[in-house]
């Protein structure tokens, strides 16, 4: 567990393949529903908890089981939903440097947000100290988007999502 952070277990993960280490972490964005930051609907979906009545979108989410290591809300809060020795479920179909299932060999880390609006200045910050700690303890090669590791299937970060600025705060932290 990362210190600092706020725990809240998902039930959406299970144990790495034996012989796995951990040297790619892929960088998510969600909102739920898709716009709407704040509130507890993101933790309640990796819960498992997730009321499907409660906004029409949340219909399509209702037989869906995943996770991700860590959430860094808009104002900077960091939530970690599964231990990073364990593999959450938050690549899904997966590719990377010809290596499949990502989720085998990856720290999931969501950003609180949506592919066309600008995150926050915060969460940068807090995504550069986090990347810090965790490459202190794993041999991380690559620090990638779903979008890259689903081409085709997924978006996110998505363009708004500042990649030169996400590694002039890690240069400035590290």
């Amino acid at each position: 567990m990362l210190a600092g952070a706020t725990q809240v277990p998902s039930p959406n993960c299970d144990e790495r393949p034996e012989d796995a280490i951990v040297t790619l972490l892929v960088v998510h964005s969600i909102s739920l529903p898709p716009g709407v930051f704040g509130g507890d609907a993101i933790i309640q979906f990796f819960a498992n908890s997730l009321d499907s009545s409660a906004h029409p979108y949340f219909q399509s989410l209702k037989d869906l089981r995943v996770s991700a290591h860590f959430l860094i809300r808009r104002d900077g809060e960091v939530l970690q939903f599964v231990p990073c020795t364990r593999r959450a479920w938050h690549a899904g179909l997966s590719s990377w440097r010809g290596r499949e299932r990502c989720n085998d060999f990856s720290l999931g880390v969501e950003l609180e947000g949506a592919d066309d609006q600008a995150f926050a200045e915060r969460q940068y910050l807090r995504l550069a100290q986090l990347s810090a700690v965790l490459c202190t303890r794993y041999p991380l090669i690559d620090i990638v988007g779903h979008a890259d590791i689903s081409p085709g299937r997924k978006t996110d970060p998505g363009p708004s999502f500042d990649w030169g600025h996400c590694r002039e705060s890690f240069t400035q932290i590290g």
